[in-house]
């Protein structure tokens, strides 16, 4: 009878342990699922950290194509400046949905007035660099105050000084002719812009946790969504620079083409890092024909009112965006789909067209409106794109939320739910207490 009951009970304990085990093996596996399933660069935090990018880097753009074209003297600089003075404002809208009406008008007051230096450095150089300082200073302090220390005021005047510098930088290598600097310049500080932004939304982003769900703007799968974003946009800027210098036969023609050359080994960088040097290869060869030629054929129509060469060069842009859209889509493993990632890039293309006729009729509002619309429009494709990565590379790219060490905000949520390691502590608790009760069973029927 007690040999039975024994039986019983070392059977009793090796039921538990198997339990054991398939809650170890099943609930690491359910985390990683649900990991992959939410693999996504559309988060409040990447979402926050995108539209900075944005505005901040259209900024950089528009503040040196004001200034070099402020310094010619050309019939399109003020409506350049007028979207400059756009873009502040759009800024004051996104500083009020985040931190309210007030905060919003002293940031407007700070920044507004600060693009009017960019006018008296071609015209008053010492004025300028006062105000300058001024800006920085005062700009610095309204960041730290705003994210409540979370990005430090020296941290703030720093990044913001050496943006200044990067104006500066552009605007003074090319009053110089040194054109091949001015355009490194230009990228130089062109990228830097999408570094302010991952500090100033990790900063806002952490200051705000319930606001952007808990999630992270320097995550891996926002670092990826603002890279695409970056190249994007950059390519969209050269494209729009490179067009009109050709256009104007303007002695820096052949430094943007330069400064092109540089941004596609660029993307080339990043297409290798996810899919090899085969993949990059590949990538090397679309994005070459049928592009980057095709946009100088547009110029040259334009020039010599060559319509047949406008419509074989329109017609070798519709080929490219076929061709690059079926590289994105089997990249991609299909993720992003082959008719909706060729449909974005003709869309693409047809904004830097758009542009460009604009530019030769004249009509420069609609040239300069139809440039943010092309430019802004870069950012959905490097959302889309950086989407489809991050879900063909949930292990890469999955969701990363805020660390449990987080202030406690009083509202529960992650911090409520158990980690994959206390479902394990608990069931080895739970092996331990049924153990013990089988050996106190055997013992009591000794």
């Amino acid at each position: 009878m007690n040999q039975s009951k024994g039986d019983e009970s070392v059977e009793t304990v090796k039921r538990v342990f198997v339990l054991l085990m398939v809650i170890m093996v099943i609930i690491p596996s359910i985390a990683m699922a649900e990991d992959h399933k939410e693999a996504t660069v559309e988060t409040p935090a990447a979402d926050l950290r995108a539209d900075l990018d944005k505005l901040l880097s259209e900024h950089f753009v528009l503040a040196t194509m004001f200034m070099m074209k402020s310094y010619e003297d050309t019939e399109d600089a003020k409506e350049v400046w007028n979207k400059l003075d756009q873009n502040a404002k759009d800024m004051t809208t996104a500083i009020a949905s985040v931190y309210g009406e007030e905060a919003a008008a002293q940031f407007e007051e700070l920044f507004r007035s600060h693009n009017d230096y960019s006018d008296r450095f071609v015209e008053a150089r010492q004025e300028a660099e006062k105000e300058v300082e001024e800006f920085v200073n005062e700009f610095g302090s309204f960041l730290a105050k705003a994210t409540e220390g979370r990005l430090s005021e020296k941290a703030a005047k720093e990044a913001l000084a050496a943006h200044e510098q990067d104006v500066i930088d552009v605007f003074d290598h090319y009053v110089n002719e040194e054109y091949q600097k001015a355009y490194q310049s230009f990228r130089d500080g062109f990228n830097r812009m999408f570094d302010i932004s991952k500090v100033l939304s990790t900063a806002m982003a952490a200051q705000m946790p319930d606001k952007f769900e808990n999630t992270k703007a320097d995550s891996k799968a926002a670092d990826l969504r603002s890279n695409l974003n970056a190249l994007a946009s950059e390519h969209f800027a050269l494209a729009t620079l490179e067009m009109q210098k050709g256009f104007n036969q303007a002695p820096d023609y052949d430094f943007v083409t330069w400064a092109e050359n540089q941004h596609t080994a660029d993307f080339k960088a990043v297409i290798q890092s996810l899919y090899g040097e085969e993949g990059a290869a590949e990538f090397e060869k679309v994005w070459q024909q049928n592009h980057i030629n095709a946009q100088t054929n547009v110029v040259t129509a334009a020039l010599e009112e060559n319509q047949e060469l406008r419509m074989k060069a329109e017609g070798s842009l519709n080929t490219f965006a076929g061709d690059f859209g079926a590289f994105l889509a089997k990249a991609t493993d299909e993720n992003l789909p082959q008719e909706t990632a060729s449909e974005a890039v003709w869309s693409h293309e047809k904004d830097v067209l758009q542009t460009f006729d604009h530019y030769v009729e004249g009509d420069y509002e609609a040239t300069y409106d139809s440039f943010r619309e092309g430019y802004g429009y870069m950012f959905g494709i490097g959302e889309t794109l950086g989407d489809a990565i991050a879900k063909q590379m949930p292990d890469k790219f999955g969701v990363e939320m805020m660390p449990e060490s987080m202030p406690d905000t009083g509202l529960g949520g992650m911090n409520d739910t158990p980690s994959v390691s206390k479902w394990i502590w608990m069931a080895f608790g739970s092996l331990a207490l049924l153990t013990g009760a089988v050996l106190y069973r055997k013992k009591s029927h000794l």
